[in-house]
């Protein structure tokens, strides 16, 4: 009887690409499952749990994305300082407005695990608010979300 063994992949054995996506019109959290699979190497067929085994992701245009229902004037992102009364809270609206790559940094941040080999794998996430990105060396390819 042969014996099947489960396939491991090995730190630096998987060949990772470089992929772009436009966030114009995409829905953020349904953008961020995505994002965030492809971070962790999910969408490959070698996809090991303890193995980086994902792809850098480039998004642009990070400004358009868009929320469902109200949650433009609902959704609200905390800041806490450690110290007393220095809890800060602010409005998705003013968010969009001042930093817009962070809407979609927290959103893809918080559907990873946690632990130092996602940190890791979040770190290969590249936002840009605008449609210009610096990362034309790499040869990224255009990956289009299935939403």
């Amino acid at each position: 009887m042969p014996w099947k063994t489960t396939y491991m992949a090995k730190p630096g054995s998987v060949k990772q690409e470089w992929l772009v996506i436009d966030a114009t019109d995409q829905v953020v959290g349904r953008l961020a499952v995505q994002i965030a699979n492809l971070l962790r190497g999910k969408h490959k067929p070698e996809y090991t749990p303890h193995c980086d085994t994902g792809d850098y992701v480039i998004v642009i245009n990070a400004e358009k994305v868009r929320f469902t229902g109200r949650k433009w004037d609902q959704k609200e992102y905390q800041d806490y300082s450690h110290y007393p009364g220095g809890l800060k809270i602010t409005p998705a609206r003013e968010m969009l407005a001042s930093k817009p790559e962070e809407i979609l940094r927290r959103a893809v941040k918080r559907m990873m695990p946690r632990g130092p080999l996602a940190y890791k794998q979040l770190s290969k996430l590249k936002i840009y608010a605008g449609p210009r990105h610096p990362h034309q060396a790499q040869q990224p390819k255009e990956y289009k979300p299935t939403i």
